[in-house]
């Protein structure tokens, strides 16, 4: 994302026989589990996935050009004791396409759309990459329902500024060449050493998208301000980030009550490098918010 510098700029869920009646089950025992659709204000069509119960429920929310997917190996460990809800923002994985505008605020609406239609008041809201600030957009509209926000390699540091011209002639190398270009950014993005099937299967999955979908959110990503989305949010904001780049915890708490943990000899998407490490930690994070 814009703030781990060029990297991120171009990116980027009995009975018994007794008189007395049962007690009745707790709203989130009662959400279908599995797959299911929403309508977003636009008409463009959302997919989600619910799985386990216990609250707060989690929302996972997925990066740039990438899917509900990418949560595989957090959705059966965390929905051991939470409702966890995984979402494909539209223009990504099951979700439409058909949508005029491509921004990361009209993305905060999709989020808050799926959390409506399931009904959920008590969430804890966990976006990758662009995702963190989609979820920031999220939980400034639903004041008192959001525990806290929690980034996975975003929110490195939300001052950080780019070159606009050099930013101008990358975005125009992208949509000049979409598939060539995002496969040397996704490549990147893995630390020397990285997994090859995965450093393949992630650059084929994402450069595999709608090329228009992506450069438009690049685009508006360019001008997006995470500072003040972050003040916005009004919860607490964690992130479990790599240390391929820095993260500034200092600059970050001139506008939220931010922490971070950090992980080395992972990439940027370190929920699939690392799982079991990134599981630990990303519990860990959300323990802490629980209890405040």
């Amino acid at each position: 994302m814009r703030e781990i510098t060029l990297i991120a700029l171009v990116i980027i869920a009995l009975g018994c026989s007794a008189p007395a009646p049962p007690p009745e089950p707790a709203a989130e025992e009662a959400t279908v589990v599995g797959p299911g659709t929403v309508i977003a204000g636009d008409g463009a069509e959302i997919a989600y996935t619910v799985t386990g119960a216990g609250t707060p429920a989690l929302v996972l929310v997925h990066g740039w050009m990438c899917d509900q997917s990418y949560w595989l190996n957090q959705v059966d460990d965390l929905a051991r004791d939470h409702l966890v809800v995984t979402v494909d923002l539209p223009g990504h994985g099951l979700s439409g396409i058909d949508r005029a505008e491509w921004t990361v605020a009209g993305f905060g609406n999709d989020v808050v759309t799926v959390v409506d239609h399931l009904g959920l008041d008590d969430v804890i809201l966990i976006g990758h990459s662009m995702g963190g600030p989609v979820s920031l957009e999220a939980a400034g509209l639903m004041p008192g329902r959001i525990r806290g926000v929690i980034g996975v390699d975003t929110f490195h540091n939300v001052e950080s500024e780019w070159d606009p011209e050099q930013g101008k002639a990358m975005l125009e190398a992208m949509e000049a060449d979409f598939v060539g270009f995002c496969t040397t950014f996704v490549t990147s993005m893995f630390p020397e050493g990285a997994d090859p099937d995965l450093v393949t299967y992630v650059g084929n999955d994402m450069c595999g998208g709608p090329a228009e979908i992506g450069s438009a959110l690049m685009r508006n990503f360019a001008d997006y301000d995470i500072a003040q989305a972050m003040q916005s949010a009004g919860v607490p904001i964690r992130a479990v980030n790599a240390t391929l780049w820095a993260t500034d915890p200092e600059v970050n708490r001139k506008y939220a009550d931010f922490d971070a943990v950090l992980m080395e000899d992972v990439g940027h998407f370190l929920m699939q490098e690392s799982p079991e490490e990134f599981n630990h930690h990303l519990r860990t994070v959300i323990a802490e918010i629980e209890t405040g």
